[in-house]
């Protein structure tokens, strides 16, 4: 795991060629722009306990978190433990989550959970990285989705919108997303790492776009490298703004 607290004087080079020092100042004032812009940033995925989260997050791959909050109602009240998943009828499980695309991998992945819990776990999701993921559908980004959002343990999501802007932002060049979170967890204290993840992908939905990034109305645009790749009047990057919620 990345240390608690960047070294300053880890003469490595950085993506922009700054100094060490120099980038981890930039990348900590940019932090906090975004957290006086996204003060109430949260995980977008609807749930009340760590198996609903966990269950969501596995549907979310390769859908929106909105979409995903339009079935987990209904597939809740069905499933509401690990066990009612290890028993599930495969066609009606497939049916309340086919709107999701993928349906039968995450069928598969859904009911491969709720046996795992039930025969390794006591039906309880565990929470510690080493073994969530040995779970079935569980990567490191679903474990670290979970353990800073069910109970409270500082990680790094590093999702589409997260590796998109801390490679814009001049924080790291890395491609793989295990190297991208050790990278830029190298930049930050630990505490801040999950407010971190939620924050920088609400500005990428929000604001910094993949194909036209609202470049001229960012808070940050002054500390960012890749200022210009989108619109930078004013008035043009504002009509690009979708500032609203995604849950």
């Amino acid at each position: 795991m990345p240390r608690d607290t960047p070294n300053a004087s880890d003469p490595a080079p950085t993506p922009t060629g700054e100094s060490r020092l120099a980038l981890v100042r930039r990348a900590r004032r940019m932090y906090r722009e975004l957290s006086e812009l996204y003060p109430d940033a949260h995980a977008e995925l609807n749930f009340t306990t760590p198996l609903e989260l966990l269950v969501a997050t596995i549907l979310s791959a390769q859908c929106t978190d909105k979409r995903v909050n339009q079935v987990t109602p209904t597939l809740f009240a069905r499933y509401p433990d690990a066990e009612a998943y290890a028993s599930a009828d495969r066609d009606e499980l497939e049916g309340i989550i086919r709107p999701l695309g993928f349906f039968r991998a995450k069928a598969n992945s859904l009911m491969g959970l709720g046996q795992s819990l039930c025969e390794h776990h006591g039906g309880e999701v565990p929470g510690n990285l080493a073994d969530l993921v040995k779970l079935p559908g569980v990567g490191r980004k679903t474990a670290n989705v979970l353990l800073g959002n069910a109970f409270g343990v500082p990680g790094i999501t590093v999702d589409t919108h997260f590796g998109r802007l801390v490679r814009r932002f001049g924080w790291t060049d890395e491609e793989d997303p295990v190297k991208v979170e050790h990278a830029v967890g190298e930049l930050f204290p630990r505490k801040d790492w999950t407010m971190l993840s939620h924050r920088v992908v609400w500005h990428g939905r929000r604001v910094c776009h993949a194909r036209r990034p609202a470049c001229g109305a960012c808070v940050v645009a002054r500390w960012c490298p890749s200022f210009g790749e989108g619109p930078t009047d004013p008035e043009t990057a504002a009509k690009l703004l979708r500032m609203r919620s995604f849950a």
